[in-house]
């Protein structure tokens, strides 16, 4: 049997020509929920007008902070009508929106953002100085302040680390920072910023010439304003010789290859806490194929640091020409800044900086861009960071293949952390054996220390690599705040461990303290004393962990929360928590996962008395108040 010739074929109607005009009115039908007329004209006037080629994808999260900053909430009408204008899924707005701890989403027509927002840190520096009387007290006294009609409506938030551990404890009302807070310093700066509109970070406004060179083995001093210092403006940098080396590099007047081989010669290394050798790393990515990149770390969220914030408030200008020099060196074609959000006053100045640059430029300048952060510790990691810079959740990636090959946008990409670059300058000009000069205990270099908790002197210390911390506390810091002793200290923040007072002998330093179970990272040196808790910060800092995972690996989202939970037990299960310690140190993606278990392991190997696995030591007083402590479930103390 063979097919009917296609002319003999009958012909049946299967459809009318009024059923397929309606299938085709019911396909031009948008599934969803569909955008209301007055969203999106507010997301229409806080976006500006519609770019020819339409509104950038990587551009989200910038879109996403016009929205929050004006509105002081995400409503979900206007995530809906941004999802139109952008051209996205209205899930691809959502969970960008939602991975982040700055944006909150609320939904209905009558949600409306909190007039003012106080936000307190507990992160370890801060919990010592007295975060937690503030959290118990502040709440109370702010229901019986009468803040006119209105205007009561202030909502209270616990938030890590906000970058200003040298002035704990620190409250923020909504973008104004409260150093050294008290509840009479932060009710008076609610009385004189009332309301959101007017609580932002007060301008910087003196100029001065900020020398860091001169500054080698010592400390940063303070200024008057703690809050937005004097720092060195265009015509102060310029006029102290500022730019000269991007521009001769730029016009040829200087070989690049000499600048790449003083810089792989002074031995700079990564000062973000990676320590890779930062000549090296520009010779890799300068051989890859163009287009390429450069991405620059400033989301200093590590508990503890806060060198970047000091410097860029006193001189953007020297890092920008660390910018120029290394993405003229390496042949970058465009340059990314990735600014922590909480760093409200440092990226006012940085686009002042850059608006002057562009101004008066020195040289031509390759395309910048500052991007803003949104409260998130894990877009510290590079490939995180380069999955927001690009308008995504910062989860990091998965390697090979390394950023140098395949990072932003898909090019090589040349990834620095602020400080980094913030010694470009100096190193060309004063030579490679100038940055080698500095060093003790057989270490080369200077590193600029981040020191908080129970100083006389917190703040940032330029001093020489290999300096050990009993030296660092007493040359540098004034020594120990009256009445306390020497008891602990953390040498790399929140992921670098923490040492007992008899390790003050070690030389701080890359690749010196992994043999203890601890790394230098950023290089914040955290105090603790006889008055203290160890097992307190080791439980505050997994805490911290457990809040800021991704939650991409099982290994670091599980295994941190349930670190944190069976670390307020009065005796650790040693067996479980090292078994939990490997699990997390060996299966998870980043370094946030694999760096978690080290406050877990230098308990057990230090403070073994403090959870019930030794006798308490008979000449060491057991701290009976530590600021760290806190009713646990079940009435459990530490």
């Amino acid at each position: 049997m063979y097919p009917m010739p296609l002319a003999e074929a009958p012909t049946v109607a299967t459809v009318s020509v009024n059923d397929m005009r309606e299938r085709i009115r019911r396909k031009s039908r948008l599934k969803g929920r569909q955008p209301e007329d007055a969203a999106m004209a507010d997301v229409a006037r806080l976006l500006g007008p519609r770019p020819a080629e339409g509104f950038r994808r990587d551009l989200l999260i910038e879109y996403l902070h016009r929205l929050n900053d004006h509105f002081g909430v995400l409503h979900d009408r206007h995530l809906v009508a941004l999802a139109r204008q952008m051209n996205l899924p209205m899930a691809e707005v959502y969970e960008v929106a939602s991975f982040y701890h700055h944006f909150e989403i609320v939904r209905g027509e009558d949600a409306q953002a909190p007039r003012l927002v106080l936000r307190v840190c507990d992160s370890l520096s801060c919990s010592l100085a007295g975060a937690r009387e503030l959290l118990a007290v502040l709440p109370e006294r702010l229901r019986a302040m009468h803040l006119g009609e209105g205007q009561g409506d202030v909502q209270v938030q616990a938030v890590p680390c906000v970058g200003r551990c040298e002035q704990a404890p620190v409250a923020v009302v909504h973008q104004c920072p409260v150093p050294h807070a008290t509840v009479d310093t932060v009710l008076e700066t609610i009385r004189l910023k009332p309301n959101r509109a007017l609580a932002f970070h007060p301008p910087a406004l003196a100029a001065i010439n900020f020398d860091i060179a001169a500054l080698a083995e010592h400390s940063v001093p303070a200024q008057a304003d703690p809050i937005s210092p004097a720092h060195t403006d265009l015509a102060t940098y310029r006029a102290h010789g500022g730019y000269q080396l991007a521009a001769a590099l730029v016009s040829g007047e200087m070989d690049a290859e000499a600048v790449l081989a003083t810089m792989e010669d002074s031995g700079l290394r990564g000062l973000g806490g990676a320590g890779f050798p930062a000549g090296h790393k520009w010779r890799i990515v300068r051989d890859q194929p163009a287009p390429r990149l450069m991405a620059v770390n400033i989301d200093e969220g590590e508990p503890g640091t806060f060198k970047d914030r000091t410097y860029l408030e006193r001189d953007p200008h020297r890092f920008l020409e660390g910018v120029l020099i290394a993405a003229q060196v390496v042949g970058t074609e465009a340059i990314y800044i990735y600014l922590r959000d909480e760093y409200h006053g440092c990226r006012a100045l940085l686009q002042k900086a850059l608006d002057d640059l562009r101004a008066q430029p020195p040289c031509p300048l390759p395309h910048i861009e500052l991007r803003r952060g949104a409260g998130a510790y894990i877009c510290g990691e590079e490939s995180a960071m380069i999955e927001s810079i690009e308008g995504k959740r910062g989860e990091p990636r998965m390697r090979p293949p390394y950023i140098a090959q395949v990072g932003l946008f898909g090019r090589p990409t040349l990834e620095h952390n602020f400080e980094t670059l913030y010694w470009v300058r100096d190193i060309v000009e004063r030579g490679p054996g100038w940055f080698a000069s500095f060093g003790r205990n057989g270490r080369k270099g200077l590193r600029s220390f981040s020191v908080s908790g129970r100083v006389k002197n917190p703040g940032v210390k330029l001093a020489p690599a290999g300096i050990t911390v009993q030296e660092l506390i007493d040359e540098y810091c004034d020594g120990m705040l009256d009445g306390h002793e020497l008891y602990a200290y953390l040498p790399g923040g929140a992921s670098g461990g923490i040492l007992p007072a008899s390790l003050n002998h070690i030389p701080l330093d890359f690749d010196t303290l992994q043999p203890y179970g601890c790394f230098i990272g950023s290089a914040a040196v955290i105090v603790l004393s006889q008055l203290d808790s160890a097992r307190d910060a080791a439980l505050n800092v997994m805490r911290f962990f457990a809040h800021e995972s991704c939650g991409q690996c099982t290994p670091c989202r599980v295994g941190t929360s349930k670190a944190a939970t069976l670390m307020q037990a009065p005796q650790w299960d040693a067996d479980l928590l090292d078994d939990l310690a490997q699990v997390m140190a060996d299966a998870s993606i980043c370094g946030l996962g694999q760096a978690a278990p080290n406050p877990i392991r230098c308990i057990h190997k230090y403070f073994p008395h403090e959870v019930g696995e030794a006798p308490w030591p008979g000449d060491l007083p057991k701290p009976r108040n530590s600021p760290l402590t806190e009713q646990l479930p079940g009435g459990l103390k530490p």
